[in-house]
């Protein structure tokens, strides 16, 4: 069979494999989200304490963390393709079980699940992303798709919340549990690891360029390369502190503390929790694009941190939260934290091109295990606060979220530069 001319057919194999990790992505996303949203169904359907509640939405997190530099392994040795698939078909299942959970073991086996089959989507995304992509626009790619990924996290907010008017919850897990193996086999079907996987030569190959070289060694080698590198580590801490709080309170906390503390109903506190995720799906597309414009990393990722961190301010200090001025400050919250989605470009551009997989998987980690951290750790600050006025039972909870923010900036301000290139 012939092939399509060059451009042509690069296009469409470079789209369409986008088009499909990103799909899966969305999905990892709604798993991420749906907990705040269905916080009161899953109390009511496992009798479960806010603490068994956050360990609950937690287990996602803790096997999403364990699976980070595994997968950024498993994606430079065996490749995304097959790692991506493997993962649709586990996340399926897990989805499946979930929703048919009669018990809290149950449904955190199938959280677990969930959160081992989607652990693998976001590092195999990133190495598509570099294998099809130019290098120079690396940061607006990344933005792009978690632009577009984020779509699952609006939907596990207010669209959510209204569909469970007229449908369980557990509908919703069965559903997304069969979309998502469907998917899966998609993904074996269509994607390709690179362009060389479907005869095409690569984007540095049709520019003039050098390939950049494989990886000599052995996996083992490489990893020791990323991880002893220093400036792998920065990134490490700044998806710690933002992602990190960032993910456990729109995940988790920012629904109930809304009701709780500022008296909103579910659809109202949803709607600012759509707008918080929604400021975030469009800043991490401007901070890459904008990041790509100018050139420069560290600039704009100290830039939104500092609004990140200013924005929890109000929370913490317990102001009144009038209608519109809650709705903007959670859409800044969003615009701020977004900040984080530079760091993978960071750290992926201080390591070889051959092991990026492993060494944003470094900066992966810190994301996730900050989530699974602060998820139960503020669930367990909630239940032993002893006030007579929900705002000071939260209080705690929220300085904890404030004081993972400034880890967050600190190891921003450890960045090293790299002039949107490898260096």
């Amino acid at each position: 069979m012939k092939h399509k001319p060059h451009p042509a057919r690069m296009r469409h194999l470079r789209w369409t494999t986008f088009l499909l990790v990103v799909l899966a992505y969305v999905i990892s996303f709604f798993h991420r989200v749906a907990p705040a949203t269905i916080a009161g169904d899953l109390q009511l359907a496992f009798h479960a304490s806010a603490a068994a509640l956050g360990g609950l939405a937690a287990t996602y997190f803790y096997v999403y963390t364990l699976m980070q530099i595994p997968t950024g392994i498993l994606v430079d040795t065996l490749g995304p393709r097959r790692i991506l698939t493997l993962g649709g078909l586990v996340a399926g299942v897990g989805a499946l079980l979930f929703g048919y959970a009669d018990t809290l073991s149950a449904a955190a086996a199938g959280r677990t699940l969930v959160g081992l089959g989607v652990s693998v989507t976001f590092i195999a995304m990133l190495k598509l992303n570099a294998a099809w992509f130019h290098d120079r626009y690396f940061g607006t790619i990344v933005g792009f798709a978690i632009l577009l990924g984020n779509i699952g996290a609006v939907l596990a907010t207010a669209p959510l919340a209204e569909l469970l008017r007229y449908v369980s919850w557990r509908s919703v897990f069965v559903l997304i549990g069969g979309l998502t193996i469907v998917l899966a086999v998609l993904s074996w079907i269509f994607v390709r690891d690179h362009p060389g996987q479907a005869g095409l030569p690569s984007l540095r190959e049709l520019e003039g360029k050098t390939a950049h070289p494989p990886h000599a060694g052995h996996w083992f080698d490489g990893l020791l390369t990323v991880v002893r590198n220093r400036a792998s580590w920065p990134g490490f801490w700044v998806t710690f502190g933002y992602a990190g709080s960032f993910f456990a309170f729109a995940g988790l906390w920012a629904v109930p503390y809304l009701q709780d503390v500022h008296g909103m109903s579910r659809d109202i506190a949803t709607r600012h929790t759509s707008l918080l995720l929604a400021g975030f799906a469009f800043g991490a597309m401007t901070v890459g694009a904008v990041s790509d414009r100018i050139g420069r990393r560290r600039p704009v990722l100290i830039g939104a941190g500092l609004l990140y961190l200013l924005c929890w301010l109000p929370l913490v200090l317990a102001l009144p939260l009038p209608g519109a001025a809650s709705y903007g400050l959670f859409l800044l919250m969003g615009l701020g934290a977004s900040s984080f989605t530079l760091s993978w470009a960071c750290v992926k551009e201080v390591n070889p091109h051959a092991l990026s997989g492993m060494a944003t998987s470094v900066a992966n980690t810190g994301a996730f295990l900050g989530t699974g951290i602060l998820q139960p750790l503020v669930g367990w600050a909630i239940d032993r606060a002893k006030a007579a006025h929900a705002a000071d039972i939260y209080q705690t909870g929220l300085l904890i979220f404030l004081a993972c923010v400034v880890i967050g900036l600190l190891g921003s301000l450890r960045v090293r530069e790299t002039y949107c290139r490898y260096i």
